[in-house]
């Protein structure tokens, strides 16, 4: 018994480790070549978000390549977003190993990383590449962009999916108590936070429309 709750605060501590390199990976540097103006435009951008400090922090390093277009801000939003659930799956299938009850958290995580790689991510893709931004010019064999793009931001509903599923996963801990509940739901949560941003701004985007 003591072996294993040696073994299992172990593997806490290497997680831990593990979940601190990986957020301080995330949270990037404004790069040295990005004005004034583009910095600015990503503050006032992150404003609408729930988690406006760490949303700036997450997202100034791509400042120069989000270049004021509200498309490529969401899209790298959910590029963040992605990088996040990556890291948070790997970290909880480690600490399964000696947690069994983590796996069904890990399914829903991959559930998320899914739908955020395979439904939102090819959305945004077509938006930034004219295939729905309202500044296209619309195309008689298509309908109006501005209907296109509506649209396809209908379809950006897949990050509130992408919540329910971290959000289950912290459910079910909700009458656990112990060292792995307080490691998988600060993890979950921090990713949720991601999850939050890249909706918000996806919300935005889907009001006032964008120039890719």
């Amino acid at each position: 018994m003591v072996s294993k709750n040696l073994t299992t605060t172990l593997l806490l501590f290497t997680t831990f480790l593990f979940i601190s390199g990986s957020i301080s990976a995330v949270h990037s540097s404004p790069r040295l070549n990005a004005t004034t103006k583009d910095l600015e435009f990503v503050r006032t951008s992150c404003n609408v978000t729930q988690y406006p400090d760490l949303c700036f922090k997450s997202l100034a390093g791509y400042a120069s390549t989000v270049h004021e277009s509200p498309a490529r801000l969401t899209k790298v939003s959910v590029d963040v977003a992605i990088l996040e659930a990556k890291s948070t799956v790997v970290f909880l299938s480690r600490l399964s190993r000696s947690a069994p009850e983590v796996k069904n958290c890990v399914s829903y995580v991959r559930y998320a990383l899914d739908s955020m790689r395979d439904d939102c991510l090819p959305i945004l893709r077509n938006i930034i590449r004219g295939g729905g931004g309202v500044a296209a010019a619309p195309s008689p064999a298509a309908p109006p962009s501005s209907e296109v793009f509506s649209n396809q931001m209908d379809d950006i509903t897949y990050m509130s999916t992408v919540i329910t599923f971290e959000e289950t996963c912290t459910d079910e801990y909700e009458d656990e108590e112990g060292k792995v509940k307080t490691v998988v739901c600060d993890r979950v949560n921090k990713l949720k936070m991601f999850s939050s941003i890249a909706l918000s701004l996806a919300n935005s985007l889907a009001k006032n429309g964008s120039s890719p």
